[in-house]
């Protein structure tokens, strides 16, 4: 039977592929560049481009700056807001693809790390009790060694194993962000501070 680190190369490329794949997934939902627009009145949007993304909306303004922030002005996109296009739901529901998407691959680490766990718990076993293995003639080595101890792969596999179960647990543990009240009520105070004007393709409806 050949060895599996002669024929695993290109599992072991989709492996680190969909490693990054998730990442940049997980980063791209921080992002805020998803939709750039360019307007012409720079009353409010000094810079005449403002940024859409998935959970907030930004632009840099002289006027109105967010607390926490230099010279942007950002305010968060809810979910159940009547303005809110399909398209930002899709990417910020509970539901969508991207949340089953990581629960998928947090499901996938841990039955992985369950099926490499056995082996090596097994091997490290052996090793505590001494266990003996009857070679056959033509593999030149005693049935019995003088003394035995653990080696380097049972470590180092214990070690991605970890690795596995920790990554399986933040992915299936992964919660989408929650506008808070707070915060809501924090940004609208300094925005009225500020005495700047209302912006309705960024700003939220007032109830």
């Amino acid at each position: 039977m050949p060895y599996l680190a002669h024929t695993g190369h290109s599992q072991l490329l989709a492996l680190w592929l969909s490693c990054i794949g998730c990442t940049l997934t997980a980063v791209s939902l921080g992002l805020i560049q998803w939709r750039v627009w360019l307007v012409s009145d720079r009353e409010v949007i000094s810079s005449g481009v403002a940024w859409v993304g998935v959970f907030r909306a930004c632009f840099n303004s002289h006027t109105l700056v967010t607390p926490g922030y230099r010279v942007m002005h950002c305010r968060f996109i809810s979910l159940m807001e009547d303005f809110t296009p399909p398209e930002i739901v899709a990417g910020q529901g509970k539901s969508s693809p991207i949340r089953l998407t990581f629960l998928t691959s947090g499901a996938l680490c841990l039955m992985a790390a369950i099926m490499s766990l056995t082996p090596l718990l097994w091997n490290l076993n052996s090793v505590v009790t001494n266990q003996t293995i009857t070679f056959p003639p033509e593999f030149k080595l005693p049935p019995t060694p003088d003394s035995q101890h653990v080696g380097r792969g049972i470590w180092v596999g214990l070690v991605g194993t970890s690795f596995m179960i920790v990554s399986g647990i933040i992915f299936c543990t992964y919660r989408l962000p929650v506008r808070s009240a707070t915060r809501a009520e924090t940004v609208t105070g300094s925005r009225g501070a500020a005495g700047g004007k209302d912006n309705p393709a960024f700003e939220f409806h007032e109830h």
